[in-house]
C-alpha cells in the first residue's frame, strides 16, 4: 500500500514567495521620478516570464518588444523605432491568446502615449529627463513640499521648536496637519522596502505637541502694500501668513464668527480640538494679520469695492455649500447636508439623535466625520448607505476602522432610490437600489443595477455627504469665470478682464484636502507678491541635523495610540493620543534621510526657498 503525503512547499517555492513579498515592498516604495521606459522595461520582463509561451505573440513578440526597449536604453534606437514598438504592442495585444500577454503589451503600449517625450529623450540626448531631477519620496509627495527628512531628523534630536519652524516655511498648520492630515507622504517612503512606512503624521503632531509655543519668523519691511483675503479657511489663513511674512499688510474678510473655516465648522473636535487649531491660527494672526468678521461677499461687501479699496484680493472661499441627491422625497423634514450638520456640531448646536436611526449617504471622510458625529449625539443606530464598495471608499482607511469600532453599520452596493415620509412631512425611511458590480472604467470599478427589488432603510434622520459646492453667484456677477461650479482662475491663479483679483484653493480647484489648500495658498501668495513688483523668498534658518550612520534594522512602525471604542463613543475628546519622546526617537530613527542618501544625492542641495 502506497503512502501517500501532505504536499508541502519546497524550499524553492519559499524563497520565490519571499522573494515577492520583496518585491511588493520595492513598488511600493518606488518614488516618483524614476526613469519611466526603465520601469516599462523592467515589468516586461517580469510579465515574459509569467508567460506559458504556448503562443508566438507572448513567446516571441515580447521578448521582441524588450529588445526594443533596451535599445532605446542603450541610445541606438531611432523614431522608427518608437513607431515599431507601437505596432508591435498593438498586434500583441488584438492576437495573444492569454491576459497575460495582452497586459504586457499593452503596458508598453500606455507608455508609448503617455510618455513618448522620455523614449524621445532617450533617443535624442541618451538620457531620460527625469535623471535631472530626483525627488525625495516623500518631500515630492507632500502637496506643500514641506522638509519631511529635516523635520523628522530634528525630531530625533529632541529639537521640537525648530521642527515647528521647519514645518512653517511651507505649511503655517503644523499642529493642524499633525492632527488631521491625510499624509500623502508616506505613500512611497523608501522605508517600505525595509518593513514599512515612517510615521510622518505622527512624528509632525508629536513635534507640535512638545514644541510649546513657538513664535512666527519676523516678517520683512512694510512694503505699503495691502491685500485683501475673502475665506479665513486653511488656504486663506495660508496665503495671508505668508503675504504678511513678505511685509504685505494682510486684511482677511470671515463671515462666520471664528477663523478656520471647514479645519473649524467641518472636522469634529474628537479629531481636531479647537483650541489646537486655534494654536496654528494664533501664530498666523501673530504675524500681523487682520481679520474682519461677519462680512458676507456679494451681500456686505463686493470684489469690486475691495479690489478698489486694496492692491490686490484673493478669493479662498473653499467648498462650503452641499451637493443635492436628486431624488424624491430629500426635500423632507429630517433630511440635511452633512455640511449644515457639521457646522452646527462645530457651533456647538447639537442636533439631538437620543434613540434615533440615522442614515448618512456618502464614503468620503465628510461622511465618517458624520456618522462619528451622531454617535456620540446618541443614535441609537447609524448605517452608512453607499453606492459601491468599501474598498472604493475614498475615506481614509482608519476613517473607516474608527467607525466600524464604534458600531457604525456599513451598507455597500446601495444607491439612494426615494425618501418616504410620514403623515407630517418627516422621513421615515429611505428606498435603496441594490447595486452589482461592473465593468472598470478610469481604474475604479463602475456600479449597476443588480435588478434586486428596492430595499427599505428606517431612519429619522438622513444625512447627505456625497460632495461639496462653492458659492459661485456673487462672483460670476462680478465678471470672474465660473464653470461646472468653480472660479476659473487663469494662469498664475488671476483673471485678465480684473487684474490685480486671484483665486485659489478648493474654490478654484474643486473640493480637496487640507493639504492641498496650503499648498495652493502658497503658490498662489508667491504670484501675489511677484504681481505687486516683488520677489520675497520664505527662508528658514534651522540647521538640520547631519545624518547618523547607524544601521537601519527592520523595527516595527509606532502608531498613535486611540481611546478606547467603548469610552470615546461618549464625548467629543480628541480620540488620539501621542507618541512617548522613547517612540518618537525610535521612530524618526527609522528615517532613511532620502535627502542625503539614494535618490536625495542628486538634488544639489536642500531647498531653503520657495
Amino acid at each position: 500500500m502506497s503512502r501517500l503525503e501532505l504536499p508541502t512547499p519546497s524550499k524553492a517555492q519559499l524563497v520565490v514567495e519571499g522573494l515577492y513579498k520583496d518585491l511588493e515592498r520595492r513598488i511600493e516604495a518606488s518614488p516618483p521620478g524614476l526613469c519611466p521606459v526603465d520601469i516599462s522595461r523592467a515589468f516586461l520582463e517580469l510579465c515574459h516570464a509569467q508567460t506559458c509561451g504556448k503562443c508566438v505573440p507572448c513567446r516571441i513578440g515580447l521578448s521582441q518588444l524588450k529588445h526594443l526597449i533596451t535599445d532605446v536604453l542603450n541610445g541606438e534606437a531611432t523614431m522608427e523605432t518608437l513607431d515599431l514598438m507601437e505596432r508591435t504592442a498593438r498586434s500583441i495585444m488584438e492576437t495573444a491568446d492569454c491576459a497575460i500577454g495582452y497586459e504586457a503589451a499593452r503596458m508598453v503600449y500606455k507608455g508609448l502615449i503617455g510618455y513618448r517625450e522620455d523614449y524621445e529623450e532617450h533617443i535624442r540626448n541618451g538620457r531620460c529627463t527625469c535623471t535631472y531631477n530626483q525627488p525625495v519620496p516623500c518631500v515630492a509627495l507632500c502637496p506643500a513640499h514641506v522638509d519631511i527628512p529635516g523635520y523628522i531628523a530634528l525630531v530625533r534630536e529632541e529639537r521640537y521648536a525648530d521642527a515647528i519652524r521647519l514645518i512653517r516655511k511651507d505649511n503655517p498648520f503644523p499642529t493642524t496637519c499633525g492632527f488631521i492630515c491625510e499624509h500623502p507622504c508616506e505613500a512611497r517612503c523608501r522605508r517600505n522596502m525595509v518593513d514599512d512606512a515612517v510615521n510622518i503624521r505622527g512624528l509632525k503632531r508629536m513635534a507640535a505637541d512638545f514644541a510649546g509655543k513657538v513664535p512666527p519668523p519676523k516678517c520683512a519691511p512694510s512694503t505699503g502694500k495691502t491685500v485683501a483675503v475673502i475665506g479665513g479657511g486653511p488656504g486663506g489663513l495660508s496665503a495671508a501668513y505668508y503675504l504678511q511674512l513678505m511685509g504685505h499688510q494682510v486684511t482677511v474678510y470671515e463671515m462666520l464668527p471664528e477663523l478656520g473655516g471647514m479645519l473649524r465648522y467641518g472636522i469634529p473636535n474628537y479629531r481636531l480640538p479647537k483650541d489646537r487649531l486655534g494654536e496654528d491660527i494664533q501664530a498666523i494672526l501673530d504675524t500681523g494679520v487682520q481679520v474682519k468678521h461677519g462680512l458676507r461677499i456679494g451681500t456686505d461687501v463686493t470684489v469690486q469695492e475691495l479690489r478698489a479699496s486694496y492692491d490686490a484680493v484673493l478669493i479662498t472661499i473653499g467648498a462650503s455649500t452641499d451637493k443635492k441627491l436628486g431624488i424624491e422625497g430629500e426635500d423632507a423634514e429630517g433630511v440635511m447636508s452633512a455640511v449644515r450638520f457639521l457646522r452646527d456640531v462645530g457651533k456647538g448646536i447639537n442636533p439631538d439623535l437620543a434613540g434615533q436611526e440615522v442614515a448618512i449617504v456618502g464614503g468620503g471622510n465628510v461622511s465618517m466625520d458624520a456618522v462619528r458625529s451622531a454617535v456620540r449625539l446618541g443614535a441609537k443606530k447609524v448605517s452608512i448607505l453607499y453606492r459601491r464598495r468599501t474598498a472604493d471608499m475614498t475615506a481614509l482607511p482608519a476613517e473607516i476602522e474608527g467607525a466600524i469600532a464604534e458600531g457604525v453599520e456599513i451598507r455597500t452596493l446601495r444607491a439612494p432610490s426615494r425618501i418616504e415620509t410620514d403623515e407630517n412631512g418627516h422621513i421615515r425611511g429611505i428606498y435603496v437600489t441594490p447595486q452589482m458590480i461592473s465593468e472598470v472604467k478610469g481604474g475604479r470599478a463602475s456600479v449597476k443595477a443588480s435588478g434586486l427589488p428596492d430595499e427599505f432603510v428606517p431612519c429619522t434622520t438622513l444625512i447627505v455627504a456625497i460632495g461639496q459646492n462653492i458659492e459661485t453667484e456673487h462672483f460670476e456677477k462680478a465678471g470672474l469665470p465660473v464653470e461646472r461650479g468653480k472660479i476659473m482662475a487663469e494662469k498664475f491663479g488671476g483673471f485678465s478682464n480684473l487684474p490685480g483679483v486671484f483665486a485659489g484653493g478648493d474654490c478654484a480647484t474643486g473640493p480637496a484636502t487640507v493639504i492641498r489648500a496650503i499648498a495652493a495658498a502658497k503658490v498662489v501668495a508667491a504670484n501675489i507678491d511677484e504681481y505687486l513688483g516683488f520677489h520675497h523668498e520664505i527662508t528658514c534658518d534651522v540647521e538640520i541635523p547631519e545624518p547618523n550612520l547607524d544601521d537601519r534594522v527592520p523595527c516595527g512602525r509606532v502608531e498613535l495610540p486611540e481611546r478606547e471604542a467603548c469610552e470615546r463613543i461618549h464625548d467629543f475628546d480628541g480620540v488620539e493620543n501621542c507618541m512617548t519622546c522613547q517612540e518618537a526617537k525610535q521612530e524618526a530613527n527609522r528615517c532613511l534621510r532620502c535627502d542625503h542618501f539614494g535618490f536625495g544625492i542628486f538634488k544639489g542641495g536642500r531647498e531653503k526657498v520657495w
